[in-house]
């Protein structure tokens, strides 16, 4: 006991070593024994504390401040602030308040336990709350502040932010600002409400350009597994070869069929032709030597993006000096650096998380709604994401890039804004670019600006207000600007899958509309549950949990080998939604590799097969890819799914029609033998498809709107999303992202869903009847 007592109450808690110990309580008050501290911090995670235990971190007071930084180990003690003597209050041991007169310290990063880093230069960060308590404030409001917010640390990783706190911390900020009548203070305000449009605009410009190096990345390394221009070795075969126009349309396509010649383009049968020619002890084909140059850079490309996920962006080799300070062994007394507690205390060892791998979109949702990984928006995951997924597409897996694009794009918004104190300094303030930010991912990856401020509203963002919203729209329209100046494509396009159709729908369609939709539904559902249980019973549940980099050669070889043969599985995914959505329009010389049928009854089951073969294939390798070490998104294989089923049925419809033209159903085509359109029915299988796995309503339907460049087809489009997302949920109650949520294990608290407890009461639960068996002595 001290020997002047202080009114406080103080709580006897059992310590970790098994001694009683005397734990002050209240404002600005800390734990007298630092040992004890940084024990009882380490074991957050690893084990419950114990029962009923009435400590400074499980306390059950009413008027509670925070704890303050750590003072910086070179910088010697100072005297205690006046604030506190006025106060009658003792300060907290080796913190000081960050108050006029005091220090600005920097948390220290934890020591012990911690892999040492390959990527230590950090740049220095000043305290959290720093910007509100600044040297030019007065001492009675600086003391209504902290009496009102008090004074916090840096969130460590894997813990929550305090919502209200940093609300109360930047309408403080903001009242201050009001109170500066002078020109410099208006002149401060002014930047103060224009800085954020300023950060948008550069994320939304940067956001753009990523995504032109990747998509331009991907297609020179995808078109290298067939071979190289002779012109220039750094083309893709876009560029290499010839295009012609479209007399319908008016604009460059790109289309060659197998019979068609490029001189430009060597292949790698005729680059390796003399020396197959000359072999004497076995005899290739032209077929076999391109078939293994396939398989080998594929093979390179693939194995090379997991190495770099795995290398540069494991969990545990993000170091950052925002991590809770008390957790560092150099917690000493007086601000003195001394050594670390005799007691060893083991760290809990933690799932390792791989930041740079899969789509990024459930770990984002979970940063939204308040959860800190530290490292997962940084600049090194930004690096490995870009390079890695430009490989990942580029090997023929079945996955897509757009998902990732919004895990770029939030990477990109999050370093911008570490560069302006209002947003770096508050979390939640921070969160509203990264709202804004994934609304840009979107705009690139499917040309949809409108669709990406829906898709981050209702989708990713957990705290969406009217103001993030205005700028989610000009950070999209920025990017989708910008991206349209680059084009990434040569043909003027955002997005290469971009159609248009010059036919309208008809009634007797919608049954088949309504058809789509319940595929749709039913694929999403069971693709959801088969990857999850994939994932836990064998990714998770064999020896490939421990060998990622061979599960990844693994799957690229079984996708290589069966993927080869087929032409509509060996190009590349947007290239296959693109030929589905395409329209066959009379007299044009593009056929969409063959599918575009002028005789159905001769030309068409041939076709269906070989769709049919590619909707089983790209199906069943993407329940098993999607969830490997490597960056991979799900948007391109579920539209690839439905749009091959799409395709199927409206080639059907139309070979019906062809045959019954006089047939009551067919009565509003008047005679047309080109009524049908099949790529009408791919497009809303495939937006049937998106939504039964994603379970996105509304901002899949202004995409599908927004790739057309019409609404025409919004009806068809409506029904088919509606349909789909009421079977999956009927079959499966969440998406592909939130089952990924509860397999990562995130805290995640999803607002849109109604918790009922049914017949338990809070006395049933054992947390409640493990604390009434608990003993506590309280000392006034």
């Amino acid at each position: 006991m001290p020997t002047q007592r202080s009114k406080l109450q103080r709580t006897r808690s059992i310590s970790p070593s098994g001694h009683m110990e005397e734990i002050p309580s209240g404002p600005l008050s800390g734990p007298s024994d630092r040992t004890w501290r940084r024990q009882r911090l380490l074991q957050i995670g690893s084990e419950p504390p114990a029962n009923g235990e009435n400590t400074a971190l499980r306390s059950n007071m009413t008027d509670e401040t925070s704890y303050g930084t750590l003072p910086n180990p070179s910088q010697p003690a100072r005297k205690k602030s006046k604030l506190n003597l006025r106060r009658g209050i003792r300060s907290l041991q080796a913190i000081n308040t960050i108050l006029p007169g005091s220090v600005a310290s920097e948390p220290v990063s934890p020591v012990a336990g911690t892999p040492i880093s390959l990527f230590r230069s950090q740049r220095p960060i000043s305290a959290y709350d720093k910007s509100n308590y600044s040297d030019d404030q007065e001492p009675n409001e600086a003391e209504n502040d902290v009496k009102t917010n008090g004074i916090r640390v840096w969130y460590s990783s894997f813990t929550s932010i305090d919502w209200l706190h940093d609300a109360i911390k930047d309408s403080s900020r903001r009242s201050r600002l009001r109170k500066r009548k002078s020109i410099r203070g208006r002149i401060q305000r002014l930047l103060d409400r224009s800085i954020g449009w300023l950060i948008v605009s550069i994320v939304g410009f940067l956001t753009a350009v990523v995504a032109f190096l990747i998509i331009r990345g991907e297609q020179w390394l995808f078109d290298l597994k067939e071979g190289y221009c002779d012109d220039g070795w750094h083309k893709a075969k876009r560029f290499c070869c010839p295009v012609y126009e479209d007399l319908a349309v008016g604009v460059p396509l790109f289309a060659m069929s197998e019979d068609e010649t490029c001189p430009a383009w060597r292949y790698w049968a005729d680059a390796f032709g003399p020396v197959v020619n000359d072999s004497k002890w076995i005899l290739f084909e032209a077929e076999m030597v391109e078939y293994i140059a396939y398989t080998v850079i594929a093979l390179v490309l693939a194995v090379t993006s997991c190495l770099l996920t795995i290398k540069l962006t494991a969990s545990n080799t993000f170091v950052t000096r925002k991590d809770s300070g008390v957790l560092s062994p150099s917690f000493g007394s007086d601000g003195v650096n001394t050594k670390a507690p005799t007691t060893q205390v083991t760290d809990p060892k933690r799932k390792i998380m791989y930041y740079a791998a899969g789509s990024g979109i459930p770990e984002i949702k979970t940063i939204l709604s308040g959860f800190v990984i530290h490292g997962y928006l940084g600049a090194r995951t930004l690096f490995t994401k870009s390079v890695g997924l430009a490989f990942s597409v580029a090997s023929g897996l079945s996955l897509g890039k757009e998902g990732p694009f919004v895990h770029i794009a939030s990477c990109i918004g999050n370093i911008v804004s570490r560069f302006y104190r209002k947003y770096e300094s508050n979390e939640a303030k921070r969160r509203e670019i990264l709202s804004a930010a994934c609304a840009a991912g979107v705009a690139v990856a499917f040309g949809a600006p409108i669709g990406g401020v829906l898709f981050s509203l209702e989708e990713v963002s957990y705290f969406f207000p009217p103001k993030v919203m205005w700028r989610s729209f000009f950070c999209a329209m920025v990017a989708a600007m910008t991206l349209k100046f680059l084009d990434p494509f040569g043909s003027g396009k955002l997005v290469l899958f971009q159609v248009t159709y010059d036919r309208d729908w008809h009634a007797y369609e919608l049954i088949f509309f309504l058809f789509l939709g319940v595929f749709g539904g039913v694929w999403g559902a069971w693709f959801s549950k088969l990857n999850i249980r994939w994932t836990r019973r064998v990714r998770n549940g064999t020896w490939l949990k421990s060998h990622p980099v061979l599960e990844v050669f693994l799957v690229t070889l079984a996708t290589s080998i069966l993927c080869f043969v087929n032409p509509y599985t060996r190009m590349g995914g947007t290239e296959l939604v693109y030929n589905l959505f395409a329209e066959c329009r009379p007299g044009s010389p593009n056929t969409h590799s063959g599918l575009c049928i002028l005789n159905p009854p001769e030309q068409a089951l041939p076709v269906i097969y070989a769709i049919t073969v590619a909707l089983l294939v790209k199906g069943a390798l993407t329940i098993v890819t999607f969830g490997i070490k490597l960056p991979a998104g799900i948007f391109i294989p579920s539209l690839g799914v439905g749009a091959c089923a799409g395709r199927i049925l409206g080639i059907l419809v139309q070979w019906m029609q062809y045959s019954y033209p006089s047939n009551p159903m067919f009565r509003s085509c008047n005679g047309d033998l080109n009524c049908v359109i099949p790529g009408l029915y791919a497009m809303v299988g495939a937006a049937a498809s998106l939504s039964g796995v994603t379970r996105t309503t509304i901002s899949l339907a202004v995409i599908m709107f927004e790739l057309t460049d019409t609404l025409t087809y919004a009806v068809p489009v409506m029904l088919a999303v509606l349909v789909a997302k009421t079977v999956a949920d009927a079959l499966e109650p969440k998406g592909i992202y939130d089952l990924v949520i509860d397999l990562a294990q995130l805290p995640y608290l999803d607002a849109k869903r109604n918790f009922v407890w049914g017949h338990l009461q809070i006395t049933t639960l054992p947390i409640a009847k493990s604390r009434s068996s608990v003993s506590r002595i309280t000392i006034l």
